[in-house]
């Protein structure tokens, strides 16, 4: 594993992190406790020491999870959450953005992730509107100088959003996620950009495409996805078939005979100098692994 400084945070990040949004049940299964120590314990071991999670992802399920499972190794790992948003159900969410309501979130997930800090905090796609409430802001950054929060981060939405990208180092957030993979490479055009002028810390995220850049799908042979599951709940099938379609045609002409597809798609995006790291879902032992590879295509 290689690791690089996340932005000005002065945090040393696996550029291979653990995305667990799958863990939340939106991903067509759930996980027991034990199936997630063991995949955090494989993580572990592969050198992987930074863990997105979400306040959302599940009703603090897979925060629930994570903190569990990292009991007796707090400082062993980089956690970041998120908040903005009350989870109703399977792709059903209030948002709440106040000051009071997104501070009762922190200790929540403080809870949740049975830690006393959280490393770094990120707004869970925010409208442009949040970025002018002086009291919420005022608010992180008083848990800031409470010790609850170690950094503010913004996660990006849409991920062309620049007004949001440039007002960061303004408001104090060090960190941008934003979704970024080879099949949608929007964020290359301004907030990337924006993110290396300001010395920001960059999280790719859905670095894989939801699943699509694994390679696991051919054309003719594409499963039907169930809409209690991400990719039958957001992409149309015509949709699907014309992204499995451009991953054959990557993987004829782009990728180097030889070298896994999805090592290749998560060296894809650290190649850019402004992405920080990757945080892919990992349901496997053999995920992790491959996905902890891409660093070596990085030589």
């Amino acid at each position: 594993m290689s690791y690089r400084v996340l932005g000005k945070t002065g945090l040393s990040v696996s550029r291979v992190g653990f995305g667990t949004w799958q863990f939340g049940g939106e991903w067509g299964r759930t996980f027991a406790f034990d199936e997630v120590a063991r995949l955090l314990s494989h993580a572990k071991d592969r050198g992987i020491n930074f863990i997105n999670t979400a306040e959302c992802y599940g009703d603090g399920l897979s925060e629930s999870l994570v903190g569990r499972a990292l009991r007796g190794q707090r400082g062993d790992w980089i956690i970041a959450t998120k908040c903005g948003h009350k989870y109703n159900g399977l792709f059903d969410r209030t948002p709440t953005w106040s000051a009071r309501e997104v501070a009762m979130q922190l200790e929540q997930s403080l809870r949740h992730l049975e830690t006393d800090y959280i490393d770094l905090y990120q707004l869970h796609s925010p409208k442009d509107h949040f970025f002018d409430d002086g009291e919420l802001w005022a608010m992180l950054h008083e848990q800031v100088k409470s010790g609850k929060i170690r950094h503010v981060g913004i996660s990006l939405s849409p991920n062309d959003n620049l007004f949001q990208t440039e007002a960061a180092t303004r408001l104090g957030a060090e960190t941008i996620q934003v979704l970024y993979n080879r099949l949608d490479r929007a964020a290359e055009q301004r907030v990337l950009p924006s993110c290396a002028e300001q010395g920001l810390g960059v999280l790719a995220r859905v670095p894989l495409a939801s699943g699509f850049l694994s390679g696991r799908f051919k054309p003719g042979q594409i499963p039907s996805f169930s809409p209690d599951e991400v990719r039958g709940n957001t992409y149309k099938p015509e949709q699907i078939e014309r992204m499995v379609a451009e991953v054959a045609k990557i993987q004829e002409t782009e990728v180097p005979p030889g070298v896994d597809i999805t090592s290749w798609a998560l060296a894809f995006c650290l190649r850019h100098p402004a992405v920080t790291a990757v945080i892919p879902g990992m349901t496997s032992a053999k995920q992790i692994d491959s996905n902890a590879r891409a660093v070596e295509l990085l030589d």
